[in-house]
């Protein structure tokens, strides 16, 4: 029998983004919801995150996905940080199981069909941990290179993910929001009628452009300045399966928010107290009400860290005295 339905389908998001070395995507995934990263480059060690050792083979870091989408609230968003990096691993991998010196002497481009079958089964692993209610984010570097299209004359220069031909398009099809990072520069004509570029500013783009790939499933601007805060609507409602919906709390039970607003009250901390922090963290936006914060998020975080939360909060208070 078919089974039908209907609606949105409120789900964890899958999110690429890419651009050139230095742009800022790693610093742009560590805002998202809890993170967790897996650091295949040894990128984040002076950023104050959470990380995973960095994985020595392919085998270490497809387990490393899947233990995450096994442990719940372990985090709400998975990075992997970047694609290129483990596309290597990938790599290195195959040709040990071959045998062979290169991806490049198996001939016939087989060496690649393999790279894209395995390269396949992270993608699936991450699907898992989607499936687990939980964002994931993989970052990519971006490359330049010549591109012409075969019914126009001439050619001009294309970003693309630093990845191998086989490899990027799969990563592109999987992802829901495809992001470019860059520095958006304006062309100025002087007053001698000399055209130069000016500008600078960091920007993500978010459709599709001839000298770009991006997209998005939900409306957004073609570009915004490189903030998290542009783009966390997408990723403000709590993700979790449908099966994992908590039951009701039994009769005089405390619920997470309970306990949360009995901490407060001893504390004569505000609302827009805990608002203010939990935004500064990255997980929901300052405007998002107490009350609409996932059970999971409550215990998992408010609750486990109270004590460093009130920290902050008097911290706070007392700068403004």
């Amino acid at each position: 029998m078919l089974n039908i339905t209907k609606g949105r389908i409120d789900r964890a998001q899958k999110t690429v983004i890419y651009g050139p070395e230095g742009i800022g995507k790693t610093s742009l995934a560590a805002r998202y919801p809890d993170p967790l990263i897996i650091d295949t480059e040894g990128g984040t060690a002076h950023m104050d995150v959470r990380r995973i050792d960095k994985p020595q083979t392919w085998e270490e870091l497809l387990a490393d996905v899947d233990e995450v989408a096994a442990t719940p609230g372990i985090c709400r968003t998975l990075v992997i940080d970047t694609a290129d990096w483990a596309e290597q691993l990938v790599i290195t991998y195959v040709c040990n199981k071959y045998k062979q010196s290169s991806i490049e002497s198996f001939g016939y481009g087989k060496g690649y069909t393999y790279l894209a079958e395995e390269f396949s089964k992270l993608l699936a692993a991450c699907d898992k941990v989607i499936a687990a209610g939980i964002h994931v984010v993989i970052t990519a570097h971006a490359r330049m290179r010549k591109f012409e299209q075969p019914d126009e004359m001439g050619a001009y220069d294309r970003w693309e993910l630093k990845l191998s031909k086989q490899v990027a398009p799969l990563l592109k099809e999987w992802a829901d929001f495809l992001f470019f990072c860059n520095y958006q520069t304006f062309v100025v004509t002087s007053e001698s009628n000399t055209a130069k570029a000016q500008g600078g500013k960091r920007v993500i783009y978010t459709t599709h452009h001839p000298a770009w790939d991006a997209k998005t499933r939900e409306p957004l601007p073609e570009v915004v300045d490189l903030d998290y805060r542009n783009i966390a609507k997408l990723y403000e409602k709590p993700a979790r399966k449908a099966s994992a919906e908590p039951a009701d709390p039994a009769p005089g039970q405390a619920t997470p928010l309970d306990r949360l607003r009995s901490l407060m009250a001893e504390a004569n901390v505000t609302d827009a107290d805990v608002q203010k922090v939990v935004a500064s963290k990255g997980h929901y936006d300052i405007s998002v009400p107490i009350a609409e914060y996932h059970e999971e998020f409550i215990t998992k975080w408010v609750l486990r860290h109270w004590n460093q939360i009130l920290k902050l909060i008097n911290a706070d208070h007392t700068h403004l005295d």
